[in-house]
């Protein structure tokens, strides 16, 4: 019976027109809403890569696969972008606010396709208030997809380039300066256009909690203001805008003169808080931090008590150092830091990495913040550090170091919970992109970006890690040199003194931006 209604409904002519009409009407509502000034038409999406899953194993098969016959002596020399190479001078235009996406081919010095993936591609996407590092996909066999985006606000004209540090992961060999390339192989002026009016990207919201479950991060810096006639102070600081100059909505919130970057500040898939001393001493009051790293941790832990808490008694933090701080302004107000430094299993060494963990005695130093006490850390940061660049063979020792930690620290935090505590938030802090000279060097680059994967994966495969905080993406933008680093340190202390390019001064705003980042991860 209800079959048969059913049947006659739909031999209906009325049934049909009404039919016709209902979907008419919904057509016609969804392209006026689509259409209307409030609902633009087309809707964009960021940039957005991923951490591949599986990939330690993954990337150890796609290492150790030898191409066969015709890959066997084939090298890549340079790349062919059907879309962007041309003839002719004029400026290639692209619309601000899509991803546009390349994909780009690897020749060989025969002229003929190359047919194996793992070359190292450093890209750079610049103009004069936006630095970015567009993303690459490797297929694997010789192509390549490149990711170009900017913001509407920021159209205008820049150069994207790309350089061919390394071939086939010879990157990750235990001696790589011998094999870096270091080719510029594409300058590529681009202009961007607002072509469509009815397109907007997302919102750029301010971070919350689950932003820093993100593996990995597409950022970018944009600059905000510009002081031509700024000049280092004698104590070696840039103060080129009055700390109270304000964030632009929404690439950041707080006051923008405080990182003393000239302008310049670092965004990604959410945008960052940038503390007063107040609001930092309100944040982090009552905490205990502790951190396990490398000198980097060193510099960060400094800067943040110098530049954010407004803590100048302490001119120097040492590669082990666990000390209760009290704020000048406000006594009443104390935090822990504990930094236990990485690089060696005796902190006046160097170059062990994760592999300080094989020293028994270490393992117990670690340990006894996490079991001798009846409180425990309640944020834990961490990294791999530069000292696994120089220390490990191959990445597949790497693979087991990493494993070894991760394991090392998950049974650290099961401990803490069956003494019946809270095990600490951990946040992966990623390591650094070693810049200028260091960029062929044992830590260079394309290994740091792998280990900081191979970390992450086991990290999460043994259920440690909490957040993360993408420090490769941050200073990726400013590596190519050494105006903002020293090779391998983002935070060195200020000096009015002649620097590695023989300029005086640095610019140590990218490790300054990175502390209000781990603030805002610690307390989103």
């Amino acid at each position: 019976m209800p079959e048969k209604a059913a049947n006659f409904a739909w031999s209906n002519p009325r049934v049909h027109q009404w039919f016709k009409i209902l979907t008419i009407a919904v057509f016609l509502g969804i392209l006026i809403l689509c259409g209307s000034d409030e609902n633009p038409r087309f809707n964009l999406s960021w940039v957005s890569p991923e951490l591949e899953v599986n990939y330690s194993s993954n990337l150890l098969t796609k290492w150790l696969t030898p191409g066969g016959v015709p890959c066997k002596d084939s090298r890549t020399v340079d790349i062919k972008i059907q879309s962007l190479d041309s003839d002719s001078d004029s400026t290639i235009e692209l619309s601000a606010g899509e991803v546009h996406e390349f994909v780009f081919q690897a020749i060989d010095g025969s002229g003929e396709p190359h047919c194996l993936g793992g070359d190292y591609f450093e890209t750079d996407l610049s103009g004069g208030n936006w630095k970015s590092r567009p993303p690459i996909k490797d297929f694997g066999n010789g192509t390549y997809v490149v990711s170009l985006q900017i913001h509407p606000d920021f159209a205008g004209n820049y150069n994207f380039t790309i350089i061919l540090l390394y071939r086939h992961f010879e990157g990750l060999k235990f001696s790589p300066a011998r094999f870096v390339f270091d080719k510029v192989l594409r300058v590529i002026p681009i202009k961007f256009v607002n072509s469509n009016s009815n397109s907007h990207l997302p919102e750029v919201e301010q971070c919350k909690k689950f932003d820093f479950t993100k593996d990995v991060w597409s950022g970018r810096w944009t600059r905000h203001a510009r002081n031509e006639n700024c000049r280092i102070s004698n104590d070696g600081r840039y103060r080129c805008q009055k700390p109270s100059f304000p964030c632009v909505h929404p690439w950041c919130s707080g006051p923008l003169g405080l990182l003393e970057s000239n302008g310049w500040v670092y965004s990604t898939h959410c945008s960052f808080k940038l503390y007063s001393s107040e609001e930092a001493w309100n944040s982090l009051n009552n905490r205990w931090i502790f951190w396990w790293g490398d000198s980097n941790h060193c510099d960060t832990i400094r800067n943040i008590l110098h530049f954010v808490l407004d803590v100048q008694s302490i001119p120097i933090v040492p590669r082990i150092f666990d000390m209760n701080i009290t704020n000048p302004k406000n006594p009443s107000q104390k935090v822990r830091f504990t930094s236990i430094f990485n690089g060696h299993s005796n902190h006046t060494g160097n170059y062990q990495g994760l592999d300080s963990l094989s020293n028994p005695n270490y393992r117990e130093l670690l340990k006894s913040y996490f079991t001798d006490t009846n409180v425990v850390p309640d944020t834990m940061i961490m990294n791999s550090g530069l000292h696994d660049g120089v220390h490990w063979p191959n990445i597949r020792q790497f693979i087991k170091g990493a494993d070894f930690a991760a394991s090392f620290w998950g049974d650290v935090m099961k401990g803490v919970r069956e003494r019946g505590f809270s095990p600490p938030v951990v946040i992966y802090r990623t390591t650094v992109a070693t810049g200028g000279y260091a960029r062929s060097m044992a830590f260079n680059p394309q290994k740091m970006e792998v280990f900081n994967g191979v970390l992450l994966d086991k990290m999460k495969e043994y259920r440690v890690l909490d957040r993360v905080v993408d420090d490769f993406d941050m200073t990726y933008p400013w590596h190519y040199d050494n105006r903002c680093n020293d090779g391998v340190h983002y935070g060195r202390a200020p000096l009015k003194a002649k620097w590695r390019d023989g300029q005086i001064g640095h610019q140590y705003f990218v490790d300054l931006m990175l502390g209000h980042v781990l603030i805002s991860a610690m307390s989103p």
